[in-house]
């Protein structure tokens, strides 16, 4: 894991040369397909080396970092044609990378901690050097206090552990427990915020519709996978108090996926609509991880997959309508299908992605999820379906308002979707459509 590591940083000095903006994301994409090569269906700890280790579940979120990291560069050309600190931006985003990377590879619980929290802070350069409005400043402010506010029980957590059991690596966590109420909070309550659960999801609107199309990217297709991928690993250690209090977040993530949903359906900001169309998704992801049955741990990681291509691939489209129209308004952007035909092809895709219709991940992903959690609670059957019809209905809604319907008068000139773009929307879909080819990726890496 070293040699991709060494990969990562040798990247930096190039980035520091403006001319190098597309060498960079060759570069990225060529890392990639180097690291596909890598892959078995081997579920223990591979190529482990001073710090570092590798198995199924690091693998695919390690994958969707760079992939994403790779389009981010690709669609943002806003940068690079105003000339807008192109080298920062480049170092910025490789540094968020090398984070990423280092966080889902490291094999101790206190790095992970230190790699987790570091990311935040390219994250949060991307959101107050590049975004549009001035009210980006108050949107890093929430995403700093929020997540910060709910590390530091965390981090005392983890040297209870160190204290108390002698050791901080992420393998004996299968073989041990503590229990402790507060250090069952403490330990997940971190997580749910970076997810994020319903009652903790404020900062997450906010950030998207400040951020620029990069940082809603990064932050709809990883930062939020961080929560998923730090519970699936301090669960082992919390089962006994799991068993008996997931009951309360279940509870709360499903009937905060109903409210989300209604609140997408009044939205009438494209950014806002997605952002928020996340954090129902994500309670889904949730709700079935905290079951602890093998369907609910699988199909949660699997649609944290599939949620990262399509929701990722959604900002990308809406930036694109933004690009053109300079409004994020579902009243100004309709009648697309006009002016844009082929883009509305794509609309329709990544929509129905994010409905879950086959044959996308994300279907495989949900059905996962709806068998965890109605054998875990048959009650909860009312609350899932009202979830999945609404989450066709707000990714209708989103599609027919901004393609259908009578275009905005003024807009006078308009110029047409760069291939370029077309690339960047079929990257996203192609990986969510064929995937679930290989769906034994998701399932097997649980022992």
């Amino acid at each position: 894991m070293l040699k991709f590591l060494f990969f990562i940083f040798f990247l930096i000095p190039l980035s520091l040369n403006k001319k190098n903006f597309w060498m960079v994301q060759n570069l990225i994409f060529f890392l990639m397909f180097i690291m596909i090569f890598f892959l078995n269906y081997n579920y223990f700890f591979l190529k482990i080396s001073y710090f570092m280790g590798l198995d199924l579940l690091s693998y695919g979120l390690v994958l969707l970092t760079v992939w994403i990291i790779s389009l981010m560069i690709m669609s943002s050309s806003l940068v690079f044609k105003t000339k807008n600190n192109l080298n920062y931006f480049i170092f910025l985003l490789i540094f968020l990378m090398l984070f990423l990377y280092l966080s889902f590879f490291s094999l101790n619980i206190f790095l992970f901690y230190l790699f987790f929290e570091s990311s935040l802070i390219p994250t949060l350069f991307l959101i107050l050097g590049w975004g549009y409005q001035p009210e980006r400043l108050q949107a890093g402010i929430y995403l700093l206090f929020y997540t910060l506010f709910a590390s530091l029980p965390l981090l005392f957590s983890i040297f209870f552990i160190y204290k108390n059991l002698f050791f901080l690596d992420l393998y004996f966590f299968y073989f041990n427990s503590i229990n402790y109420f507060f250090f069952y909070l403490s330990m997940i309550f971190a997580f749910f915020v970076k997810m994020p659960m319903f009652m903790v999801h404020l900062w997450l609107p906010k950030a998207h519709v400040e951020a620029p199309v990069s940082g809603s990217m990064i932050l709809a297709g990883i930062l939020l996978k961080l929560g998923g991928y730090g519970l699936l690993r301090v669960f082992p250690m919390l089962l006994y108090f799991g068993v008996y209090f997931n009951y309360y977040f279940i509870s709360i993530s499903l009937v905060g996926g109903v409210l989300i949903s209604f609140i997408c359906l009044r939205q009438i900001d494209m950014k806002s609509l997605i952002a928020y169309s996340s954090v129902a998704h994500m309670g889904i992801v949730l709700a079935g991880l905290l079951t602890f049955s093998y369907w609910g741990l699988s199909g949660s990681y699997t649609l944290m997959l599939a949620h990262g291509l399509c929701s990722s691939g959604l900002f990308c489209l809406a930036n694109m309508s933004y690009e053109r129209m300079s409004s994020r308004s579902l009243m100004i952007n309709k009648g697309m299908l006009n002016f844009l035909p082929s883009l509305s092809f794509w609309w329709f895709l990544l929509c129905a992605g994010n409905m879950a219709a086959p044959p996308t991940l994300n279907l495989l992903g949900e059905i996962s999820l709806l068998n965890s959690i109605i054998y875990w609670s048959f009650s909860t059957m009312f609350l899932i379906s009202l979830i999945s019809f609404f989450s066709a209905a707000y990714s209708l809604y989103l599609f027919s308002l901004s393609q259908q319907g009578k275009f905005y008068s003024g807009v006078f000139s308009f110029f047409n979707v760069y291939v370029r773009e077309y690339s960047v929307l079929f990257f996203h879909w192609f990986p969510l459509n064929i995937l679930i080819l290989n769906s034994s990726m998701c399932f097997f890496w649980i022992f």
